[in-house]
């Protein structure tokens, strides 16, 4: 499959982030498909499932008489959600490997195809989204859940925060990641030639205890090794500043602030 670069990596701290994800993004997953009007017997795909994604949430709405298809690249996250489908017994649901650039799956064959979260960690989103388009059928929804980072951030300000979020922007940068993609999805997605477009934005404040407060910091874990690797920074001034984040954020004074999510869904032609 070639050079696969997916931003947070594959560690099993990610693995276990993206599970809990799951669970927190669900409600906000429950309204998007109820707009969607997701019925039994329709067949869908979630590209770049993860280890969870929305699987068991389709796999609920389309019954026994639909089916659900997982796609995700990475081997050994395939693997993990097929344990989850067959541990919760989502018997309509089957999970494949392939890049969600180019599934070589049959064209036109879904009736919703959706992604969380997946543009804003690999490169040329754009092609992913073509993608998109050409695996709905005529009539169909492709929809998205995406990030833009504008808004994320904390007060009172935090030069450990600021300092970090200098570095993981350069290294997502070089990597031909856009951690922005979430304000430019409705474009990407009228480009492709979708129709009827919706957008939703969501925000949220993370109060302690939440537990997405402090996702930064597991973020800039994930890619400790890379930044170091590149010459960007010594390792112990990145744990330096990694633990003055963590102590700011464990004030109860301090508000953090949400990445910008944008639902966005419409119709193929």
């Amino acid at each position: 499959m070639g050079e696969e670069v997916y931003l947070l990596g594959h560690s099993a701290s990610e693995v276990h982030r993206l599970v809990g994800q799951a669970e927190e993004l669900s409600a906000e997953a429950d309204w998007l498909f109820d707009q969607l009007d997701v019925r039994p017997g329709a067949r869908v795909i979630d590209l770049g499932c993860g280890p969870r994604g929305a699987l068991e949430q389709l796999s609920a709405r389309v019954g026994s008489s639909g089916t659900v298809m997982g796609l995700e690249r990475n081997g050994g996250t395939v693997e993990l959600a097929r344990a989850f489908v067959a541990e919760h017994g989502l018997k309509n649901v089957e999970l494949i490997r392939a890049d969600a650039r180019a599934t070589g799956l049959p064209r036109g064959a879904f009736d919703l195809v959706h992604a969380r979260l997946l543009l804003v960690n690999v490169p040329r989103p754009e092609e992913v989204v073509r993608e998109m388009m050409a695996l709905a059928r005529p009539g169909g929804v492709v929809a998205s859940h995406e990030a833009d980072y504008t808004p994320h951030g904390c007060d009172p300000p935090c030069e450990a925060w600021d300092r970090l979020f200098q570095l993981y922007t350069a290294h997502a940068r070089d990597c031909g990641i856009d951690l922005f993609v979430g304000r430019r999805t409705h474009r990407l997605f009228r480009e492709a030639g979708l129709t009827d477009i919706h957008v939703r934005p969501l925000a949220h404040v993370y109060p302690s205890g939440h537990p997405r407060r402090d996702i930064f910091v597991r973020f800039i874990e994930n890619v400790r090794a890379e930044l170091i690797g590149a010459g960007r920074i010594e390792a112990s001034e990145l744990d330096a500043l990694r633990d003055a984040l963590a102590a700011h954020l464990a004030r109860e004074d301090v508000l953090v602030i949400s990445h910008l999510f944008l639902q966005v869904w419409g119709r193929k032609p």
